[in-house]
Order: structure tokens, then sequence, then C-alpha cells
């Protein structure tokens, strides 16, 4: 077997990589490898600025996706081995796939708490199968812990329902991955409204006979169209008692209570639970060996040039399972991010039918700046640049305008020039801050009328 592109992985970047080697070179074979036979490919698709996009994810059965693309062969298979010597990988099905250029695209797994090993009630959420566990346990729950603070811990938080929920965080505020302490001051109240119920994306789900580990992401929508209720009293909002600055220190089963665990954290509090939520990151998922070994990050992921290629020849990576190892560009930053995974893949994609073709790659302008759109405590949320003053030491200066329940807008400035924005609500500024930053104007001679309400300051910018 053999194919001129071998891409392996079906979450984001990988697909996205399969798809675009397919637009820009339809006559050469493609064979995607994955662990699953349901691939995620993106739909929906639009672009909100130059750097900003929106999409949904679809799942879809591997025979469909190759009915779309006549020159893409889905494998349902997992990667072992990769001999990078003669340009071929041994799948665990002991199938020999030789590829002239291979891309490695097996996403990230989560990183779960170390007691995760020793309770059944302790499940992490990464992918569909993880929220299908979850669904089930939770259906029984009346108590649940979450662990973690990022954007997936934040959306269990303000979406759980007839259930108490203790949340734990290492942080001094909610949602630290993404914002700041007066950000998290905006968003506090969302977890006490009641959550109307939204509406039913359109996301489509197979069944499979048997279970699989797709290590592929969570799309953007992955909760939008899940009702997450607990087995608590209905008439009862559920109440979160939020547990900042500690960790879980001692988890143990539970004798005189009717909830499975009692819980001890650093900080001395105890209480018990029906199960724990373990959103605290994730890490590169990488099971397979090469001939030569792969050029790793101290955190583990496969570093990648500014072409996406590794240091094997032919051998490029893209998504959460890789690190970008070249100078980056002042606005932009790493983050495992599905944004990130589908513009990464893309690119991987573009990089290997130039080298293929021999012609000059430049490279994407999705890596000028960081660009983020995603939806929490139920507002709209987006992030530019350096949003968190990240990479700017201490001197710079924050500029900050919030109208309660309504919108929060953080603009983040050195030397009197924009580096970073943090957009909540509608605000329809989203453009207007790309070009500030893009374009480092001097913002000088408007002092702190930038954000004065009564000034509508996109005038200045037309």
């Amino acid at each position: 077997m053999e194919a001129t592109f071998v891409i392996v992985g079906g979450g984001i970047a990988g697909v996205s990589c399969a798809e675009t080697l397919a637009f820009f070179e339809p006559d050469k074979s493609i064979i995607l490898l994955s662990e699953s036979s349901l691939i995620k490919t993106v739909i929906n698709l639009h672009a909100i600025t130059r750097t900003l996009t929106q999409f949904n994810i679809q799942e879809m059965e591997s025979s469909e996706f190759s009915l779309k693309h006549p020159n893409i062969t889905v494998i349902h298979d997992t990667l072992v081995e990769i001999n990078d010597v003669e340009h071929y990988i041994l799948t665990s099905t002991n199938k020999t796939i030789k590829y002239k250029y291979l891309c490695l695209c097996t996403g990230a797994q989560p990183k779960l708490i170390p007691q995760a090993e020793l309770f059944e009630e302790i499940i992490g959420i990464r992918d569909t199968d993880s929220v299908e566990i979850f669904l089930q346990k939770i259906n029984r729950a009346k108590k649940v812990a979450i662990v973690g603070n990022g954007g997936i811990a934040s959306e269990l938080a303000y979406k759980i329902k007839n259930t108490q929920v203790h949340w734990i965080i290492k942080d001094k505020h909610i949602s630290a991955t993404f914002v700041e302490p007066g950000a998290a001051e905006f968003f506090l109240p969302s977890l006490n409204k009641d959550v109307q119920e939204e509406q039913v994306t359109k996301r489509m789900r197979y069944q499979e006979e048997y279970s699989h580990r797709s290590g592929a992401a969570l799309g953007p929508d992955w909760y939008k169209n899940l009702i997450i209720k607990g087995a608590g009293d209905l008439n009862i909002p559920s109440e979160i008692k939020i547990h900042y600055e500690t960790e879980i220190s001692n988890i143990q089963r539970s004798n005189n209570s009717p909830y499975a665990l009692e819980v001890t954290l650093s900080n001395g509090d105890k209480f018990t639970c029906d199960m724990i939520i373990s959103a605290t990151g994730v890490t590169a998922r990488k099971s397979f060996v090469s001939k030569n070994e792969l050029e790793l990050s101290n955190t583990g992921e496969i570093k990648v040039n500014e072409f996406m290629q590794t240091n094997l020849q032919n051998v490029y990576a893209a998504g959460d399972v890789c690190c970008a190892n070249w100078k980056l560009a002042k606005h932009w930053f790493q983050m495992k991010l599905w944004t990130q995974a589908r513009q990464m893949g893309s690119y991987a994609a573009k990089a290997m039918v130039g080298h293929l073709n021999n012609e000059e790659v430049l490279q994407d302008f999705c890596f000028e700046m960081f660009a983020h759109s995603t939806k929490l405590f139920g507002y709209k949320v987006i992030l530019l640049g350096l949003f968190n003053g990240q990479k700017l030491g201490t001197n710079y200066e924050i500029l900050i305008r919030m109208t309660k329940g309504l919108e929060y807008i953080k603009f983040v400035l050195e030397d009197n020039k924009l580096q970073g924005a943090v957009l909540i609500g509608d605000t329809d500024l989203e453009e207007m801050a790309e070009n500030l930053i893009l374009n480092q104007i001097d913002l000088s001679p408007y002092g702190d009328d930038i954000l004065n309400p009564d000034i509508d300051i996109e005038d200045y910018f037309d």
C-alpha cells in the first residue's frame, strides 16, 4: 500500500490537512489513517475578520468522507511505527503503508489528576467518547467536582444543572486559561443564572459498534446540543462552590455518606461527591516509535519548523501533537485550540504541496497574530494578540470598559500601541482591534477616549 501523502489522525488537524491536500493535488493519492471510523470535518466556516474564523464540527463516517474526496482513502487503524529511512509506516494490523510525505496529527489526550487510575468515578473530557461516558455518569450524580480552569471546565460549571458542583481551581480567579481577574468578575454572576436551553446545533453523531479512542479534540460547539443534568432536585438550581487556589490532595471511598467519594483539598477543605471531572489540560498523544528519534519539546510535543517539518525527512506534524519551534511573530503564540489545529493542518498541507512541486512556501498569515473566538458563560468571547500581556513583561498598561451583564472590553497597550484585546459580549470591535494590533498605530492622541462609551471609537479608524 502506498500514497503520495499519508496523514495520521482523524481529528480537526488531520482532516483539515487531508482536505487541503485533496484540493491542491486532486490527482495525487492521499491516505488518512484514523483510529476511529468517525472523522471530524469543519463545516460552516466563515471569516469574522482577517485572522478570526468561526466554524462547526461535523462527525462523518469515513466512507462518506471518501465519497466526497475520491483521492482520499481512509484507513481505520493505528500507527505503531515510522520507518523514516525507507519512508513507510507500520500499523497495529500489520499494514505497511509507503509514503512520500507523512504528516502526524495524532492530537492530545486528557492530563488526568493522579488519582484517576484508582477510581472509576474520575473521568476526563476530551473527545466525543469521553463526553458520552460523562453524560451516563452525570445522570446519576447529585454532587460533582470539576477540577481545572480552562474552557471545558468553565463550560461545564456553567451548563450542569440539578446538581451541587464543587469547582476546584489552582488560580485566584475562574477561567484563568483565557481571562484575567476583571473578566472573571464579569462572568461570575452568570454561574448563578438559570441557563437557558440553547438551540440544538446540527452536529452529526454516528454510533459505532464498539468504543474507540480517537484522540481528536472536541469542537467549538461540543456542549451546545447537550442537556447536562444531574440526578438532583429538578426544582433547585445548581449550587456552585468555587474552591480557589487549591488542588486535590487526597481522595478516598466514602464510608458514612450516600456519595461515593470523599475529597480532601490542599487547603484542608473536605467534601463528598458522586463523581469528579478532570479537565486539567492535555498532553501530546504520541504512542508510536520511529527509526530515528523525533525531536520533542520539554512537554513531549513534536518540534516543527516554520514549514511544519519535523527533524525527520519528509515527516511533518500539525495540531496539538506539535510544538511551534520557530521564531514566532510578536503577537502570536501557540495554544492547544481547535482553531490552531485547523490552521496548522491546512498549512502543513500547503507546505507539503510546495515541497513536492519545488515551489516557495510562504508562511500562512494566521501565524501573524493570535486570534480565537469562543463562548464562555453564555457570552461571545474574542481574544486577540497578547490579550493577557503575554510576552510583554510588566511594562504595559490596561484599559478596561465594562457594562455589567452586557460587555467587557480590555485593551492591552505598550508604548501607546495596542498589543492585545479581550472582547466579551457583542462589542463589534474585533475588526478595529485586529487592525490596530497588526498595524501598530500610535494611539497616544486618543488617550483614554479609546474606550469612552460616549465616543464611537470605530469612527477614528474608518
